[in-house]
């Protein structure tokens, strides 16, 4: 469905980037010969397929030999787009259990006025806003590292593979529990909550799954300790606002001072809980209280099971769904 399509090829140097365009310069098609179309769960608008190059013309991109380091800048690129599009995908599920909890009535009451109804579009309502705000510093570090900023590079090579990991995991689960406030209605096709179901598992698959974005966060931490340190000074505005926030970012820096050997085995506990951390941050310094300090309360103090389980009595869920809600 592109115009330009970045391919890794055997050259005789190794494995090598190629740019591989669909249209040539004298305005003939290139060859791109397509041998079937995948069948896919979902995505299905944005067509996969297995193709086959025989005669086709291309132009090598980046060394010889180095295609995997050079396309995985485009990677790191697409990766912030899957951050974002899987918290699009949580913001529109949201907004579709909302709307219908606010005009549907059940036993003598809208069901937005309903208490356990409310602890659960609360709860998803700190999901979405978490990340948001994770996506939106991301974004910046993305520009700044392309303007130059080697402070926001360190931080962006940290913060991308372990949200990537952690919020496109969280898309499907959110979006069928907002597919279940609808009712038996939320399983028809007509409400579009299905197909936003079937759409939120892809970010989490493509550009990495999540033990390779788990694996990268640990590479990156190795390689780069410069990265840990810019993550660990975007942290410092949340340092002391809670005892559960200081007691996880303990958890972390001692894991990470443990004998790295055992660190693979806990690579995905270690990008949700960084992950968690720099939601929550972020979230005392931009959100109002009411959202960062149930945040903390229900993801990093509380074990959190489903959404709604943990006890959000003390919130303030008024706030928090007044904020969220769609004419909020």
């Amino acid at each position: 469905m592109s115009d330009v399509f970045l391919v890794l090829a055997q050259a005789p140097g190794g494995l090598t980037c190629f740019i591989v365009p669909r249209v040539l310069p004298d305005g003939t098609r290139n060859v791109f010969e397509i041998q079937r179309l995948k069948d896919k769960l979902g995505n299905r608008s944005n067509a996969s397929s297995e193709i086959e190059f025989n005669g086709t013309w291309a132009q090598r991109l980046g060394e010889e030999g180095r295609g995997v380091r050079t396309i995985v800048e485009m990677v790191s690129a697409t990766r912030l787009d899957t951050v974002l599009g899987s918290t699009g995908l949580m913001r529109k599920a949201l907004s579709e259990a909302i709307w219908h909890a606010e005009h549907r009535e059940a036993f003598g009451a809208r069901l937005i006025d309903q208490p356990l109804m409310r602890q659960v579009l609360a709860d998803m309502a700190l999901e979405v806003e978490a990340a948001t705000w994770l996506g939106i510093r991301l974004a910046h570090a993305v520009d700044a590292s392309s303007a130059g900023s080697s402070e926001q590079a360190a931080f962006r090579r940290i913060a991308l593979p372990m949200s990537k990991y952690y919020v496109c995991k969280r898309a499907p689960g959110l979006t069928f529990e907002a597919m279940e406030c609808l009712g038996g209605v939320g399983y028809v096709e007509d409400t579009g909550m299905p197909r936003l179901y079937r759409e939120a598992p892809v970010n989490s698959i493509w550009e990495g799954s999540g033990n390779v974005n788990a694996l990268d966060l640990l590479r990156a931490i190795s390689r780069n300790p410069e990265s840990l340190d810019a993550y660990l000074q975007n942290l410092a505005p949340a340092a002391g606002c809670d005892e559960a926030f200081d007691t996880g970012l303990r958890d972390v820096l001692n894991a990470l001072a443990q004998n790295p050997a055992g660190a693979p085995a806990r690579a995905r506990w270690l990008a949700e809980k960084m992950a968690l951390l720099l939601q929550a941050s972020l979230l005392v310094t931009h959100a109002p209280s009411a959202v960062s300090e149930a945040f903390i309360a229900t993801r990093l103090r509380q074990a959190e099971g489903t959404y709604g389980v943990v006890d959000m009595g003390a919130q303030d869920i008024d706030a928090i769904l007044e904020r969220a809600s769609v004419g909020g």
